[in-house]
């Protein structure tokens, strides 16, 4: 058995708010979506330049205590996603500055409060 790929799935308690702060912060893109029947979506599926994030609601979401986990998404300028993303709705982590290992790194909370890690990889 091999392990062909691999993408992260948020639950949320708001699926149009969180899938449009993605549309907004990264140019995500909906590339499925699954119906719940009541003329809403219950699953979306968003592409980000070949990279895939799953959304699906979850009116039974907990409140979050803690990091269970991280997005880390490469980006071409992380200044430029940082300040898209807070205007998109996020609230800001981290400003963005070159890290000890070379590359460049903003952190932000996205709506539903999952940290999100902004980066450049070290020029070359």
């Amino acid at each position: 058995m091999a392990v062909r790929s691999l993408f992260p799935i948020l639950s949320t308690t708001d699926l149009p708010r969180l899938v449009d702060f993605y549309r907004s912060a990264l140019g995500a893109e909906i590339v499925y979506r699954f119906a719940d029947g009541a003329g809403g979506d219950a699953y979306v599926s968003l592409d980000l330049g070949g990279a895939s994030l799953g959304v699906g609601a979850d009116p039974a979401v907990p409140p979050r205590s803690g990091d269970r986990m991280a997005l880390w998404f490469y980006v071409d300028d992380v200044d430029d996603a940082h300040a898209a993303a807070l205007a998109a709705g996020a609230s800001a982590e981290r400003a963005p500055e070159v890290m000890p290992w070379g590359e460049r790194v903003s952190q932000v909370r996205d709506p539903d409060g999952n940290l999100v890690n902004l980066a450049t990889p070290p020029a070359v």
